[in-house]
């Protein structure tokens, strides 16, 4: 496809929901998820690929975070859906830090892409008026796991922006050597295929599903994926981007292939 967010060379890294720290005693701190903190630790490191959430607040502020509730990641209860954001301002993820604001942190790094997975119909439209505000049309990637929310979202941008394959549009995928559905989600703007290993005990990732997304031109993207060995395995294989929370190791494994430069990164 042609669109900006798939303007540098593959294989990518993503940095899942900013990807996991590391603190001053070498331990991985997990609980920082969705975070400007996070997200500028990734940066930091090189990569240029963010992968987040969406939900929208009762008034309309789209935030970066991953759950329905505040419950599991932060100090504070509650559906987002349901306050207000100068209630959810509050909250602090890990106990520490602020949830941001999708907003804020497209203008903090103006370079980066970002992939980002609608969670709530109510998101849609705060995320269009984002992408207007910001004109970062060329900047993201949006999937859903709710094939009739990506639609709406699709039918909703009054600009070309990059989406991913919904579950619908993954199953058409896998057979579309057999039927006439070929060209069909290329003709649709998706431009990449992210997907998770298997899904119900059914394997997704194969050469041939990598080959039919490639003759459409798309992109095959797997996430999670934090162990080296299958990183290793799925790079391999020929897919162009991993999504991973381990981002450190994902980019030495990367770097000693030859590919973190060819990636649009700075090996520092």
């Amino acid at each position: 496809m042609n669109h900006g967010y798939f303007d540098l060379p593959t294989p990518i890294g993503l940095a899942h929901r900013g990807g996991w720290l590391t603190d001053e005693a070498g331990r991985i701190r997990t609980e920082l998820e969705n975070t400007a903190l996070a997200f500028q630790n990734a940066i930091d490191l090189g990569y240029r690929y963010l992968e987040t959430d969406v939900h929208a607040t009762r008034d309309g502020v789209l935030l970066a975070f991953h759950d329905a509730t505040l419950d599991r990641t932060t100090d504070r209860s509650g559906a987002i859906a349901d306050l207000p954001y100068d209630e959810v301002a509050r909250a602090r993820v890990g106990g520490s830090e602020p949830v941001p604001v999708l907003e804020d942190l497209l203008g903090s790094w103006p370079e980066a892409r970002f992939n980002i997975d609608i969670k709530s119909d109510a998101a849609v439209e705060p995320l269009v008026r984002v992408l207007r505000r910001t004109s970062a049309w060329e900047r993201v990637c949006v999937g859903s796991f709710d094939q009739l929310r990506l639609d709406r979202a699709r039918r909703a941008f009054d600009r070309p922006v990059a989406t991913s394959c919904g579950p619908v549009d993954v199953a058409r995928l896998r057979f579309a050597s057999f039927t006439p559905l070929l060209g069909w989600l290329a003709r649709r703007g998706v431009g990449a295929v992210q997907i998770p290993l298997r899904a119900r005990g059914f394997p997704l990732v194969s050469r041939d599903l990598i080959a039919t997304a490639h003759r459409l031109g798309m992109q095959v993207h797997v996430w999670t994926i934090n162990d080296p060995t299958l990183m290793a395995r799925l790079l391999d294989l020929g897919v162009d981007g991993i999504v991973t929370d381990n981002i450190t190791t994902l980019r030495e494994l990367l770097i000693e292939r030859g590919n973190w430069q060819n990636s649009g990164h700075s090996d520092k």
